[in-house]
């Protein structure tokens, strides 16, 4: 159910709490790179990871809790396109140096050329395969 108020507070508690993140430790908040560098346990670069990282789940949680309406799966996805889906992502996020967090909340927040043309493509990749999506006969 798409309900503008709630996308604006979404939008709103991302880019607060990638600029809390920032400003306080002068991390970003890209979670494609959070998860590599808990995942490469750097000395004394690990808790920070880990910490915030439970934070998301504690807010999915709290999403859950509070809208699970929010959460319905309106149609069954095979899990092969689920698969093929996700490796294009983690390909694309490494091959890219970041993840659409990571360069659509905290790049263009900091101007960066590299994260605009990233925003930009994979914004228009999505519109493409959601065009191709809908003029094959899937659902909108």
């Amino acid at each position: 159910m798409f309900d503008s108020w709630t996308t604006i507070a979404a939008g709103a508690l991302f880019g607060a709490g990638g600029g809390l993140l920032l400003v306080g430790s002068g991390q970003t908040p890209g979670i494609s790179g959070i998860v590599k560098g808990a995942l490469s346990r750097k000395h004394g670069d690990l808790a920070w990871r880990v910490v915030f990282l439970l934070g998301l789940l504690l807010g999915g949680r709290l999403a859950w809790t509070l809208a699970p309406q929010a959460f319905v799966l309106h149609a069954p996805v095979a899990l092969p396109w689920v698969l093929v889906s996700g490796l294009c992502i983690g390909v694309g996020a490494r091959l890219a140096n970041g993840c659409t967090s990571g360069h659509g909340v905290c790049g263009i927040g900091r101007w960066s050329p590299r994260s605009l043309v990233a925003t930009a493509t994979f914004t228009v990749s999505g519109a493409i395969a959601h065009l191709a999506w809908t003029a094959f006969g899937g659902a909108s």
